[in-house]
């Protein structure tokens, strides 16, 4: 592995050396099987913008996807495209024209036959896009000599609202976000050889949203064979939703938009701004939140749930990261300043189903985390049960389901806490995609102090082993077993990292007694 490492070291100098003149070079153009597109030079990294991978949407709302026409000419792929339409407003241009994806690589037709990393980006199903700073390729590409992509795909009732048994014609819209993975990654297969990558090599990784995203495409059919590693950060996905709670969600989302079950039909026709407007009433299912569309156990995109009862015999060669932060709920419940001032009588109340997402006896979880953690406050407590009730529980059975049936799995717990803030957030959820693009110095990156740039060392060249490789084990961390029962070895990310055997256990067989519920399903 020194060697490797050498390797990629001497090629970023040379890169970085030669950054100045390939600016002023002329701008990289590279041939797609749908038409020709120029990109650019960032630090002596070629950058791809803005590809089209599909058709626009919009006139087929709520269907499969399909390729883009060809085009004539030289298309410009120097500027992100449009996310899908949804309520974060700092999503950048929206459209329902949104199947666009973005390439970073060190060299064109070179026969070089790099790892390929996809990044799914997270948001739940409902919000975000490829195009954020921190998802930016650049170092990542030349620290690895690997190609990065990042994608847009459909979101919220656009990519997941079911409507197969309110109107006929639509048997995909249940899943048809994820038909543009799908999609996303046979452009990917036919594609990134003309970008220097191996469409034999490609790793899946994706935050949140995105890894549950990456958990689903394991038990699709239409995505078998289309990635040959994965990694999942604080993102599972262990049941869909079934298709009688997806109808449910249409039907409430019919009701908000003042239209009967029989017009629904009317969904295909009216204004995207109004259908982004009713997704804010509350979910019918889970009786709190903002609806939530997600993938639908639908017989035909997806015969069976991502990981009940079992771990998918589809994807049982496929090599997996599965990791998640020890903070993970700092990140959603911290913006309350009330719950940084927490009094032991006033915990309880704070221990609802909305933030837990288990049916449990609030006290009785107080008392169990009392006895196990004597120094924690009130607020320590609630940070720590929601994280283990609410954001870790999808993630021990994923592992354990692999486990299990012997595939190839590497568990990780990030426990570096940022000193940002007073360090009062410690390792929240999504402070890890900072590290793993190693981009601490981007816009939205959270990550300071002097620890910082070591995390991004270690975390991304974890990553960037497992995705050449198939395993994370390289020189800039210790050694890192794969998951396997009873000992459940665990790479805890910290300055430094160490491997540690079921870190958290006590909490663990605590929500073991407890039947988990996929949050949306």
């Amino acid at each position: 592995m020194a060697s490797d490492l050498t390797r990629r070291a001497a090629l970023g100098a040379a890169l970085s050396l030669t950054a100045a003149p390939a600016l002023a070079a002329p701008s990289p153009v590279a041939r797609t099987r749908h038409g020709r597109v120029r990109g650019y030079v960032d630090q002596g990294i070629l950058a791809f913008r803005g590809i089209r991978y599909g058709a626009d949407t919009g006139p087929r709302r709520f269907q499969a996807p399909r390729p883009p026409a060809p085009w004539t000419g030289v298309a410009d792929a120097t500027a992100y495209g449009a996310a899908c339409p949804q309520r974060d407003r700092d999503a950048g241009p929206t459209s329902e024209d949104c199947l666009f994806l973005n390439v970073w690589t060190p060299g064109l037709r070179d026969a070089a036959k790099r790892p390929v990393m996809v990044y799914i980006h997270g948001g739940a199903y409902a919000n975000g896009s490829g195009s954020a700073p921190l998802y930016d390729g650049v170092r990542l590409a030349r620290r690895g000599d690997v190609v990065v992509v990042t994608l847009n795909h459909r979101l919220n009732v656009f990519g997941y609202g079911y409507l197969a048994r309110l109107v006929p014609g639509l048997p995909d819209s249940g899943n048809a976000g994820q038909l543009d993975l799908v999609l996303a990654l046979e452009w990917v297969r036919d594609n990134i050889a003309e970008f220097g990558g191996d469409p034999g090599n490609v790793t899946v990784f994706g935050q949140s949203g995105g890894g549950a995203k990456i958990a689903t495409m394991m038990a699709m059919p239409a995505a078998a064979g289309l990635f040959h590693r994965a990694a999942t950060m604080s993102g599972q996905q262990v049941t869909a939703s079934g298709p009688m709670n997806a109808t449910r969600r249409t039907l409430a989302f019919l009701d908000a938009l003042k239209l009967k079950p029989e017009q629904a039909a009317d969904l295909r026709m009216l204004p995207a701004e109004r259908l982004v407007e009713a997704m804010g009433i509350e979910d019918p299912v889970l009786g709190f939140g903002g609806l939530y569309f997600g993938p639908v156990l639908d017989e035909r995109n997806l015969k069976r749930h991502p990981f009940y009862p079992d771990a998918p015999a589809q994807s049982a060669a496929i090599p997996m990261i599965i990791g998640n932060t020890h903070d993970e709920t700092r990140a959603f419940l911290g913006h309350d300043p009330s719950n940084f001032t927490l009094t032991w009588d006033e915990l309880p109340g704070k221990l609802t189903f909305a933030n837990l997402r288990v049916d449990v006896l609030p006290e009785a979880v107080v008392a169990e985390y009392r006895r196990l953690y004597p120094r924690y406050s009130p607020s320590d407590v609630l940070f720590a049960a929601t994280t283990a009730a609410r954001s870790w529980r999808g993630a021990l059975i994923e592992l354990e389901a692999r486990a299990r049936a012997g595939h190839p799995t590497w568990a990780y717990q990030l426990d570096w806490a940022t000193p940002k803030d007073g360090g009062k957030f410690g390792a929240p959820h999504a402070s890890d995609i900072q590290f793993v693009f190693d981009n601490v110095a981007k816009p939205g990156a959270t990550a300071i102090g002097p620890g910082a740039q070591s995390m991004a060392d270690q975390m991304s060249e974890a990553f960037l082993a497992f995705a050449r490789t198939g395993d994370p084990n390289c020189a800039a961390i210790p050694r890192w077993e794969p998951h396997y029962l009873p000992r459940r070895p665990t790479m805890v990310f910290d300055v430094p990292s160490r491997q540690e055997d079921d870190p958290r256990g006590a909490e663990r067989r605590f929500f073991d007694r407890v039947p988990y519920v996929q949050p949306g399903t």
